[in-house]
């Protein structure tokens, strides 16, 4: 086990449990995540809770993408870049974060983006950005859509539950590594992730059952 598995696991019984003690947890579909090989999973993010909860709720390890600036805040910063996390440069053309996200999918690791490229204050999921699809459609990997609820509503002190809800691995065929495939692609990725988020806010509308099947 190399050091990346060992802070992953470590992650998973350290912060992955203060999370589902502080927000309780309910995840569907866990099962449809690949267990290895290259994969872009695509993510929707409404709070700084959203890391740790899809990080307690995958079933295998993965490597985020997080904003340059968090790289160096104090703490924290160590912290992200122990878990394998690639800094971005928001609003900018980042060619070597591009890079390190093939590499990544091309290495048979799981890449997580948020696919919105920031917080949704609103409390709904947003528009969803090109990087997920440019990887994934570059390289010819699966993607595996994740859409996450509650933690919007979620507050130190609250204890608001939170659910994550994973779809099927699907690829984009018949779409080309270009400008006009990646806006199809990442359409097609904004309408997943709004289907799966639907499933988890009547979810919680029904007590969060303990066995549902979200959609594809």
């Amino acid at each position: 086990m190399n050091r990346g598995n060992l802070v992953w696991t470590a992650g998973q019984a350290t912060i992955g449990t203060a999370v589902r003690t502080v927000a309780p947890m309910r995840v569907y579909g866990a099962e449809r995540v690949p267990r290895d090989g290259g994969v872009v999973l695509v993510l929707n993010h409404f709070s700084w809770l959203d890391p740790p909860a899809f990080g307690a709720a995958s079933p295998r390890q993965f490597y985020f993408l997080a904003k340059a600036e968090l790289h160096e805040v104090p703490v924290i910063g160590p912290l992200i870049r122990a878990f394998g996390t690639y800094a971005v440069r928001r609003g900018e053309s980042d060619r070597e974060a591009v890079r390190q996200m093939r590499r990544c999918v091309q290495d048979g690791n799981a890449l997580g983006v948020f696919a919105e490229g920031t917080r949704q204050r609103s409390g709904v999921p947003g528009e969803v950005k090109p990087g997920a699809a440019m990887v994934a459609l570059q390289e010819q990997v699966p993607v595996v859509c994740a859409a996450i609820h509650g933690s919007q509503f979620w507050k130190p002190g609250n204890f608001h539950p939170v659910s994550v809800a994973w779809g099927r691995p699907y690829v984009f065929d018949g779409l080309k590594a270009n400008g006009k495939g990646y806006r199809e692609a990442s359409i097609d990725l904004q309408h997943r992730i709004h289907r799966l988020w639907r499933f988890l806010v009547d979810a919680h509308a029904l007590g969060r059952p303990q066995h549902a099947v979200p959609p594809e």
